[in-house]
C-alpha cells in the first residue's frame, strides 16, 4: 500500500463491511494514511480484530457491528463510534451481499428467485448505504465538509453473467444515489462518488464458480483479477485533499474490463 504519508491526519472515517475483503483493505488503507478509523461489519468478531490490528499499529480505532439494513442499528453503532472517535467525516458504503446457489454456486436466475432474497439483497446493498448516509449527513453538515465513498460495481454498469439480477439492480441503483446526492450535497461541502469495481480477489468472489473467475481474468486486458487493494487505492484518492474537485463520479476499478 503507497499511501500518501498521513495525507488523512485527523480525518474520522467509517467504512462498512470492514472486517474483510475489499472494506478491510479500504479502511486499512485510511488507517494507514492517518485517519481514525470505525471498522464497521455485521460480524462483530471481524470487526474487532481488524480494530485491534490497527491499534497495534498505532492507529485510533473502534470496532462497531450492525446490519445496516437496519436504520435503528447503523445509528446505534455510529453513536458509538462517533463517541469514541468524533464526527464521522468520511463514510465509505462498502458492505454488500451476492447470493449464490446450488453445488456450482452460480447465480439464482429471476425464474427461481425468492422474493425475500430479492429484498434481502436491496436492503443490505441499497438501503443499507442509504441509512448509514442518512446518520452521518448531519455532523458532515456541520464540519462544512465530508467525502462519501459508495462501492457499486460493473455489474451495475453493463450486464454481467456472473452476477444476479437483485444484486445488479442493488449496484445500478447506487450510482443513482451517488449522482442525485452529488447534486444535492455538494453546495455544503460534501462529495460523493462511486467506485465500480471488477472482479476482485475477495472471499465473496472466491464464492463463484473457478472458470467463472477465470473466463473473467481472460476477458480484462491487465489478463489479471483484481485486488482489495487495488481498490483501496482508488478509494484513497477519492477521500483525499486531492481529489476536492471530483464529485458525482463512478470509477471503474476493473482491469480495462468495461472500455465503453
Amino acid at each position: 500500500m503507497s499511501a500518501p504519508v498521513r495525507s488523512h491526519s485527523g480525518r474520522v472515517v467509517l467504512v462498512t463491511g470492514s472486517g474483510r475483503g475489499i472494506g478491510r483493505a479500504m479502511a486499512d488503507a485510511h488507517a494507514d494514511a492517518g485517519a481514525a478509523i470505525a471498522y464497521l461489519d455485521h460480524d462483530a468478531a471481524l470487526a474487532q480484530e481488524a480494530a485491534e490490528s490497527a491499534k497495534a499499529r498505532g492507529v485510533k480505532a473502534v470496532a462497531v457491528s450492525a446490519d445496516v439494513a437496519d436504520y435503528d442499528s447503523v445509528a446505534a453503532a455510529i453513536e458509538i463510534a462517533t463517541a469514541a472517535l468524533g464526527p464521522i467525516d468520511v463514510l465509505v458504503n462498502n458492505a454488500g451481499i451476492s447470493p449464490k446457489s446450488g453445488a456450482d454456486k452460480r447465480r439464482v436466475d429471476a425464474f427461481a428467485m425468492d422474493p425475500a432474497e430479492w429484498r434481502r439483497v436491496i436492503d443490505v446493498n441499497l438501503t443499507g448505504a442509504f441509512n448509514c448516509t442518512r446518520v452521518v449527513l448531519p455532523s458532515m453538515r456541520d464540519l462544512g465538509r465530508g467525502r462519501i465513498v459508495n462501492v457499486s460495481s460493473v455489474a451495475g454498469r453493463t450486464y454481467c453473467d456472473i452476477v444476479a439480477v437483485h444484486y445488479a439492480a442493488s449496484k445500478a441503483a447506487l450510482i443513482g444515489f451517488t449522482k442525485h446526492l452529488a447534486g444535492e450535497l455538494g453546495p455544503l461541502g460534501i462529495t460523493v462518488n462511486a467506485l465500480a469495481p471488477g472482479r476482485i480477489d475477495t472471499p465473496l468472489m472466491r464464492g463463484t464458480a473457478p472458470e467463472a473467475n477465470e473466463a473473467a481474468r481472460m476477458a480484462t486486458p491487465l489478463r489479471r483479477l483484481g485486488t482489495p487493494e487495488d481498490v483501496a487505492d482508488t478509494c484513497l484518492f477519492l477521500t483525499s485533499d486531492q481529489a476536492r474537485f471530483v464529485t458525482g463520479q463512478v470509477i471503474d476499478v476493473a482491469g480495462g474490463w468495461l472500455l465503453t
